[in-house]
């Protein structure tokens, strides 16, 4: 791995551990949370926030700053027009909103998200035409969320979930993460598509290329019990994720493990 100017961050726990860097108020998503607008107006601010406003300015930064491409697209010619499940791994604040976008159209995207991204003093009251789908808070809003996830597949869309949970900027693994997202596509036996956005370097600039492998699909094996599933699709997503991962060849962020270093002075 080509080693750059680094910047170290201390971590203790690959789980929980959040470097996102923003420091938002977050609202509580409670039962007046409205998830899915059936109005004529909502889903015209919907097809314009999200297909003329938003999906050519992702167009343009992810290509412009970070010189993105994909390997792996034709994957979803082989789901076709079903609804489905994508997994990646939590890399980035902005891109992560709109790479899901750029991999998988012209299929409409939505993805489930912190109430963070739905609590920006301006943007937030954007991202929810931009399809973001946003975590409950209590139990009538839990069941209006079930509700909408229910909608978006039945509608054939991809449903876009990061199961590391936590940005950490520029990291270059994969952090293990549970099988708990992953009971969507059991319950609703549909494919589930990984995709995984790499680091690598560019001849003429200090910041990486993005190329994002994208693995899959995988199904639900009706064999096993739907503990069992969600736990074979996690493997497999963590395996096809974890292999790509090593495509990056660019560390601008370098993350040690606290209790490592404790070890270090130890043996010292």
């Amino acid at each position: 791995m080509r080693k750059c100017k680094t910047q170290v961050i201390y971590y203790s726990d690959e789980l929980n551990d959040e470097f996102a860097g923003d420091s938002i108020s977050t609202k509580v998503i409670d039962g007046n949370w409205t998830y899915v607008y059936k109005s004529s107006w909502k889903k015209f601010t919907r097809f314009f926030w999200y297909r003329i406003i938003a999906f050519p300015l992702a167009w343009l930064y992810t290509k412009i700053h970070f010189h993105h491409k994909v390997v792996g697209r034709e994957v979803f010619r082989k789901i076709g027009k079903t609804g489905f499940f994508m997994y990646g791994n939590h890399t980035q604040n902005i891109c992560d909103a709109l790479i899901p976008t750029m991999i998988s159209a012209p299929k409409n995207v939505f993805v489930i998200v912190h109430p963070n991204n739905v609590s920006m003093p301006v943007l937030g009251k954007i991202t929810p035409s931009l399809g973001a789908i946003p975590l409950p808070g209590d139990r009538e809003s839990t069941k209006n969320f079930m509700d909408a996830i229910d909608y978006r597949v039945k509608e054939g869309r991809c449903i876009t979930i990061y199961p590391e949970a936590h940005i950490w900027p520029y990291y270059t693994k994969i952090r293990p993460f549970t099988s708990t997202s992953f009971r969507y596509p059991v319950q609703y036996d549909v494919p589930v598509v990984c995709f995984t956005n790499t680091y690598q370097k560019r001849r003429f600039s200090k910041v990486p290329k993005i190329v994002t492998y994208i693995d899959g699909p995988f199904y639900c094996d009706k064999t096993l019990s739907s503990k069992e599933q969600r736990e074979a699709l996690r493997n497999q997503c963590y395996s096809a994720m974890t292999e790509r991962a090593k495509n990056s060849n660019v560390e601008l962020i370098r993350y040690v493990k606290k209790e490592n270093i404790s070890e270090r002075e130890e043996n010292d």
